[in-house]
């Protein structure tokens, strides 16, 4: 029986740097996969003691969101290298939306996979056009950057308004309202981005929004979609504030088990658990667990946070 929080993480230790975690993993990601809505983001990690490469070097914890409705999965998954491979393995098998930034290496996976539907990201057009408004100054005059912004803010307002409508609802809402919108935004672009030097970085904002375009509206497809990435970015930032105090991981494997354990919290969190309350109900019936049944008894997707017992 464990009574305190320093012996839970001792076993959480002792869990993940074995292999007695990773059947609950590949379980998660089973049901990650099954669904056909997903988001994929990666954020750098540095590890000190990777073979082949300086202590300097970047490394990268690839983040994907899924899961059917009620049944979030978060996972984190380690690897040195932000390349097409890593991602591919990820998305083995995987048939339906991927939602993303326009980092080019989703859309050379989604080319040769036609399972795989590309949706963009309006918070980093929106991020985009924001930094070109900022850089112009206080004094300057408000120009097409600060009206890329007003329009996107727009269609922001109505994704709020129609946040607790089911998903049938909300595609048909999003027809009605959002689809306006995005016509004007892209008359607009169409009439702004041969007026604006492609160098500046309001023209580089415009480029973005071009390129992306059959992405960026690909989210009025299905009511289940996202306007962003914005819940995968959530997901991502306990991990990212938590870099900026331990640093870097000190071996391959160190990372590995950061990745588990934050699948495993962030996991529970979005689906209501607490997660220490969770992590010690896992890590105490997990050594019981003989089959694939009594692991999915365990995972934070099927378990109620009130039938976790109180520690």
């Amino acid at each position: 029986m464990f009574t305190t929080k320093t012996s839970i993480v001792q076993v959480i230790r002792g869990h993940l740097l074995s292999e007695g975690i990773v059947p609950v993993i590949e379980q998660l990601r089973a049901q990650l996969l099954a669904y056909d809505v997903l988001q994929m983001d990666e954020t750098r990690i540095q590890v000190l003691k990777e073979d082949g490469r300086a202590p300097s070097s970047q490394s990268y914890m690839w983040v994907q969101r899924g899961g059917p409705p009620g049944r979030a999965v978060t996972l984190f998954h380690y690897d040195p290298s932000r390349g097409q491979d890593p991602a591919s393995a990820l998305l083995a098998g995987y048939r339906g939306y991927l939602q993303c930034d326009g980092y080019e290496v989703y859309g050379a996976i989604a080319a040769k996979s036609p399972a795989i539907r590309l949706i963009g990201c309006f918070a980093h057009a929106r991020r985009k056009f924001d930094e070109a408004h900022k850089g112009q100054g206080k004094n300057h005059k408000p120009g097409k950057a600060r009206q890329a912004l007003d329009l996107i803010a727009r269609l922001y307002t109505i994704e709020k308004a129609l946040k607790d409508l089911d998903p049938e609802a909300r595609h048909t809402q999003r027809q009605i309202k959002a689809k306006p919108i995005l016509d004007a935004l892209h008359a607009w672009l169409q009439q702004a981005r041969p007026e604006v030097p492609p160098s500046t970085l309001t023209g580089k904002a415009l480029t973005y929004l071009h390129n992306q375009w059959p992405r960026l509206i690909g989210y009025l497809e299905d009511g289940r979609l996202e306007i962003d990435t914005n819940s995968c970015e959530r997901a991502i930032r306990p991990f990212v504030i938590g870099r900026r105090n331990w640093l870097f991981a000190d071996t391959p494997a160190g990372a590995s088990a950061s990745a588990n354990l934050y699948s495993l919290i962030e996991t529970a969190k979005a689906n209501g658990h607490e997660p220490y309350r969770y992590l010690r109900h896992l890590f105490t019936k997990l050594p019981a667990a003989s089959c694939a049944e009594d692991i999915d008894a365990l995972l934070p997707t099927r378990l109620k946070p009130e039938d976790v017992p109180e520690p």
